[in-house]
């Protein structure tokens, strides 16, 4: 199914917020959205008790994904919203429906009392081998979280769209994020933050120990190599307004204070096809768990 959003089922209210974000979405790119239900066949003991039977377990899981289209279709009516039930593991079932989509989207619970994601083992392992990209919705997005505020400081969805954050590696920046990016800021009519977060090398304090300090030199080298690497795409996107950001420290730290002001935030993820398994890498992994806009997570090679 090509030009299709897929949405992860499963009736919880992280599921039903990015099944809300996927609507939204597909408004924007003018797509259909797919919800994906997957459940589990009742183990044989549990099919014969009295309260629990087969049926009744059917049931329920026909129920789940016909009252969310329901849903979607009253509140997004532009939005053509189909449903698909799959029995099987959840990540691996996911993973087959993300084959034929554009964008996965999946909920993630947010922390207790704190800012954040609790992204759990099914959610981590298909961000881990999915090739399509992923996005993760924290419980209780709504749509002016991703709006500025208006002029009288109230949230609301009828103002302009929060700034697109994409974390970028000037050394290997990779067409993938920064298409995706993009495309994402021009749909929504949005700016662009390009954020480069870097550190000193360990030669730095022996050039101090010698009386020279390079931190400004750096400063500069990382800036223009920033520049460099979103020149083309300034050039294919020229309606999109950049802001380009070059600063020191922790790149996972960075990108999460930029998600505060941000309607969603964009990081790459390497594929690494090779039997040692998966790995999604330090930076996303951090992002994915503390960031408070929705994730978009990218692979690329």
């Amino acid at each position: 199914m090509a030009r299709t959003i897929t949405v992860g089922l499963d009736g919880s209210l992280e599921s039903r917020a990015a099944a809300e974000w996927a609507a939204r979405e597909a408004a924007l790119r003018r797509v259909p959205v797919r919800l994906v239900h997957v459940w589990q066949p009742v183990p044989e003991p549990m099919a014969q008790a009295p309260l629990l039977g087969a049926e009744t377990h059917q049931h329920w899981t026909e129920r789940i994904p016909r009252e969310a289209a329901e849903g979607l279709a009253l509140r997004h009516p532009g939005v053509d919203v189909t449903t698909e039930q799959r029995a099987g593991v959840p990540a691996d079932v996911l993973l087959e429906a993300a084959r034929d989509a554009d964008l996965l989207v999946l909920g993630s619970r947010a922390l207790g009392g704190l800012t954040g994601f609790l992204v759990g083992s099914v959610g981590q392992s298909v961000i881990a081998r999915a090739e399509t990209p992923v996005v993760l919705v924290r419980a209780g997005e709504q749509a002016a979280d991703e709006h500025v505020e208006d002029p009288s400081g109230i949230p609301s969805a009828a103002t302009g769209f929060r700034p697109v954050v994409v974390g970028l590696d000037t050394g290997r920046p990779d067409e993938a994020v920064l298409a995706f990016a993009f495309e994402e800021a021009r749909c929504r009519g949005a700016a662009l933050t390009a954020l480069r977060v870097w550190n000193l090398p360990s030669s730095y304090a022996y050039s101090v120990a010698a009386g020279w300090d390079p931190r400004e030199e750096l400063a500069r080298a990382q800036a223009e190599a920033l520049t460099e690497a979103l020149l083309p795409w300034r050039e294919k996107y020229p309606d999109v307004r950049v802001t380009e950001e070059s600063r020191l420290g922790s790149p996972a730290s960075h990108l999460v204070e930029a998600a505060r002001d941000a309607s969603l935030v964009v990081v790459g993820r390497r594929m690494r096809r090779n039997p040692f398994g998966v790995h999604i890498g330090a930076v996303t992994h951090a992002v994915m768990h503390h960031a408070t806009a929705p994730v978009a997570v990218v692979a690329h090679d």
